[in-house]
């Protein structure tokens, strides 16, 4: 799962137990199959997490159905993370990555009846900068708007994300935002608007479609239904009885999916790794040699973790970034095989030979339960003595970014543009890099990437990543999927992902 951006973050750290009380009282099967005889009725999805609010700017990439629904963005960002036209009907970004001037649809409208105008994505980038927790990334853009329809953003020095930031920008309705009120429901001009007649926070979320959204025809259901199941046993069952078109599913349950008849989507988009933030070794004094680091990769046996631990539903890597990024090199050899014995020698010319103890936070149920103790055994090969530091409530997150422990063990996701990766996982001020570490030569490479286009910044991009292999700073175990469980009644197209975490509301048909 990728865990980068504030509002994502938020919405990982709390788990609802509702998954019983939402089955027994449902009496409605999912009917995305209602195309038999008649056109196409409802979508019933299910949510592993409950949403966080309707605050524009506290919607997650993760699971945002119920965001895409009610909320658009100036532009999309596609499977590769390129933009795309939304409610930006065209746009021109300078080649300097220093702005970008938007060109608005016609006509379309929030659903309390004002319309989207430059004037609204003024006031909804505005209040981007000034709320949630992912203001420093829109609090420095000016926005002046040359008239109703023209949007012209400028930013005070180069900025490659530019085009990413404006993908995660959630347009809402001035009014709404003024008011202050916004966690009450949603006000914004997506494909659906929010029937809380027919919605229970926490339980299930109700939506009915916006006929008079620019392009309806990409959203074929009447109705959208999302409900949350926290507990995966229940997932299976609701998709099994048809209580569910679609659910992510983990590989526990992929095997009883897959004999259920249900359809399986995959998106190979996260990389389970060793976070080694600590490269200057100001923490924890050994991380600051590489040969320690180096030796932390050598004493796991990637091939087996794939084939016994993931089930066959893994491949071994050595790299952070993925297939077919930008960052990523087709070409790359692991240069840290499995060799304990070549490890120790490690350890030795770094003059840890007898080890030192190492605190690794550590979050039951984000898919690392059967993996935290192979990575405390094979360390412990090594003289590491791994310290289980396990968080837990509301302020797990918040606390395992805080730069207290430095190395963090997570499963991230891979963007479709590298450069996202990049900025989140190793330059000083990314929110995953938390020991927040300056390196020259990342930096010099960085400056370089950021005056030009993506395309044009490949074999920079590249060049940080044989550096941070070379340098060690992760410890790359798995490269995983997620998997999407539906409904064989119901079409979904292949990704448009950009974060390749699971299907968007438009694939869908």
């Amino acid at each position: 799962m990728r865990r980068t951006s504030g509002p994502l973050l938020a919405a990982i750290t709390t788990t609802t137990l509702v998954a019983l009380a939402t089955l027994s009282g449902c009496t409605d099967a999912g009917t995305g199959s209602g195309a038999a005889g008649g056109g196409k009725s409802t979508l019933t999805l299910g949510m592993t997490q409950d949403i966080q609010g309707w605050d524009p700017t506290s919607q997650p990439s993760y699971q945002g159905w119920a965001s895409s629904a009610v909320y658009d963005s100036p532009i999309r960002c596609d499977a590769t993370g390129k933009p795309q036209p939304y409610a930006a009907e065209s746009f021109t970004f300078k080649p300097d990555n220093t702005g970008v001037t938007l060109h608005l649809r016609q006509g379309m409208k929030f659903s309390d009846g004002t319309p989207v105008d430059a004037a609204a994505v003024k006031a909804s980038v505005e209040y981007a900068g000034k709320h949630g927790g992912s203001a420093a990334r829109f609090e420095r853009m000016k926005v002046t708007t040359p008239d109703d329809l023209t949007v012209v953003i400028t930013y005070p020095e180069a900025n490659p994300l530019l085009s990413a930031r404006l993908c995660e920008l959630r347009l809402a309705s001035p009014k709404y935002t003024a008011a202050g009120e916004t966690n009450k429901a949603p006000v914004g001009s997506g494909p659906y608007t929010l029937d809380a007649s027919a919605t229970t926070a926490g339980s299930q979320y109700t939506f009915v479609k916006n006929d008079s959204y620019w392009d309806s025809k990409s959203y074929p259901y009447k109705k959208l239904v999302i409900k949350v199941i926290t507990n995966e046993t229940a997932t299976i069952n609701a998709l099994k009885t048809g209580q569910l078109d679609g659910s992510l599913i983990t590989q526990a349950t992929y095997s009883q999916a897959k004999a259920a008849g249900l359809k399986i989507a995959a998106q190979k988009s996260q990389v389970t790794r060793l976070l080694i933030t600590d490269h200057l070794g100001k923490k924890v004094p050994a991380l600051g040699d590489v040969n320690v680091r180096r030796a932390m990769n050598m004493v796991f046996d990637k091939e087996a973790l794939a084939k016994n631990l993931y089930r066959g539903l893994a491949t071994p890597t050595a790299q952070i970034f993925r297939t077919g990024s930008d960052a990523y090199i087709d070409d790359l050899k692991d240069p840290y095989p499995f060799d304990v014995e070549a490890a120790k020698k490690l350890m030795a010319k770094a003059g840890y030979a007898e080890g030192f103890t190492l605190e690794i936070p550590y979050m039951q149920g984000q898919g690392l339960d059967a993996l935290m103790p192979v990575v405390k055994q094979q360390l412990s090969l090594i003289n590491i003595k791994v310290k289980q530091k396990t968080l837990s409530g509301p302020n797990a997150i918040s606390e395992l970014l805080s730069g207290k422990y430095p190395v963090p063990f997570w499963q991230l996701g891979n963007f479709g543009d590298s450069r996202l990766d990049i900025a989140d996982y190793l330059l000083p001020d990314g929110i995953w890099n938390v020991s927040h570490q300056e390196d020259a030569t990342v930096n010099k490479h960085w400056k370089k990437i950021s005056t030009v286009a993506a395309e044009k910044s490949a074999e920079d991009q590249q060049a940080i990543n044989r550096y941070v292999v070379d340098q060690a700073w992760f410890v790359p175990l798995a490269a995983t999927s997620m998997f999407y469980a539906h409904s064989a009644d119901i079409d979904v197209r292949p990704a448009n992902d950009s974060d390749g975490l699971h299907p968007v509301l438009r694939d869908f048909q």
